[in-house]
């Protein structure tokens, strides 16, 4: 009888045990998701306003969800009084030296590229992370560029973009996302087709 009575009280230990631990993981939870949600979409936005034109809606909350390659790609449409400025696309590439990138590549309504930004990747320190524009203005040759007529591969492989020296690898993933930024992009604005307007910006 005492093993009994005492495997119940083990038993219902662990019970009790169990159960205020899975109660504290529900209530940190609830906590900590809103914070961190609010977190995620600040660094949307904040990628989408370095990318696009200044804005008047809120393009994080019209997004345009698509798959494309494989992978998932996501446009968020800015606006002024109504009118389209740009679309911001998020992309990704996993041909990167160390693996994922992921990039918010900004459009005219022309197809003309605005900006980028980089939202993620693990790039080597003073090689591939030279993609960043705090370390490297090397994505800049992108701006002003109309992919109609701007070849989106490096140099290397018969392209237009000069690639990060001694980052061959990460330049090709860039440009690999910045295309499925634009193809993207395409699907949203097919008539986006403007040849010799691109080296008009500014």
């Amino acid at each position: 009888m005492s093993k009994e009575s005492n495997l119940k009280n083990m038993l219902l230990c662990l019970f009790v045990i169990a159960s205020v631990t899975s109660a504290l993981l529900c209530v940190v939870y609830l906590i900590t998701y809103e914070p961190i949600e609010e977190s995620k979409r600040n660094k949307v936005n904040a990628a989408i306003a370095l990318v696009v034109p200044a804005f008047d809606n809120n393009p994080s909350g019209e997004i345009i969800e698509m798959e494309i390659d494989g992978r998932i790609v996501t446009i968020y449409p800015a606006l002024k009084e109504g009118s389209p400025v740009g679309y911001a696309v998020k992309a990704s590439t996993t041909k990167g030296f160390s693996g994922l990138i992921v990039l918010m590549v900004g459009f005219l309504p022309d197809g003309t590229i605005y900006n980028s930004a980089v939202v993620s990747h693990l790039e080597t320190p003073g090689l591939g992370d030279k993609m960043e524009q705090k370390k490297h203005n090397w994505s800049l040759q992108f701006n002003g560029k109309n992919p109609t007529n701007y070849k989106l591969s490096v140099k290397q492989d018969g392209g237009d973009v000069d690639a990060i020296t001694a980052a061959t690898i990460s330049s090709r993933a860039f440009c690999d996302a910045v295309e499925l930024a634009y193809k993207a992009f395409l699907t949203v604005k097919p008539e986006a087709v403007n040849p010799g307007k691109g080296d008009e910006y500014e």
